[in-house]
């Protein structure tokens, strides 16, 4: 095989991982960090600790904390605009959202974790069409919660403590699982889509 063969055999490699692989192991994931049954069985089986509490802004200036949320599950996505996989994200937490949203049953929160701030995290989620709430955060209050990697979904119980971390893409319907323990009926556990 010539050179130019194994460059372009190379850079196919390549575009598969980028393309294929890494939308699936979300930004710097930590090894184990998978939405695998095994995983998130280990993740539920751990004892429940608090949720760090912040209070921070929303990209349009408005104040967002977790205790105004307090009450009912809460699902925080910590997410960069430099992570590929966290663009794959949104639709799926923009249908869960929508789902809950007249019912106010479950908040979601995406945790920006930029080092620029609102100036460049307020464009982009415009750009992407984000449309639940977003506080600009950064990655030391990602490590408060145990964030190893982006996109992470912390899991915050009815009573405010961090239920579960899921790294990398998850769907709508694995979301809807994962709080139907926190919410109050039958009706509310399984929203039209």
């Amino acid at each position: 095989m010539n050179r130019g063969a194994v460059r372009a055999s190379a850079r196919v490699m390549i575009l598969a991982f980028w393309v294929i692989l890494l939308p699936l192991l979300g930004c710097g994931a930590q090894e184990g960090g998978d939405s695998s049954a095994a995983a998130l069985e280990a993740a539920s089986a751990k004892p429940a600790r608090p949720a760090p509490r912040f209070e921070l802004k929303r990209a349009d200036g408005r104040p967002i904390s977790l205790a105004e949320h307090l009450g009912k599950p809460i699902v925080i996505d910590f997410w960069a605009t430099w992570c590929v996989p966290c663009i794959y994200q949104i639709p799926e937490l923009n249908a869960f959202w929508e789902a809950h949203r007249e019912a106010a049953d479950v908040a979601v929160i995406g945790g920006a974790v930029d080092v620029e701030g609102a100036s460049v995290v307020a464009p982009w989620i415009a750009e992407k069409g984000v449309e639940y709430p977003i506080a600009i955060g950064d990655e030391g209050l990602a490590r408060e919660f145990g964030v190893m990697g982006f996109p992470t979904l912390a899991i915050i119980d009815s009573d405010g403590n961090i239920d579960s971390l899921h790294v990398g893409l998850i769907e709508v319907e694995e979301l809807e699982r994962l709080v139907a323990p926190f919410l109050g009926s039958s009706e509310a556990q399984e929203p039209a889509l």
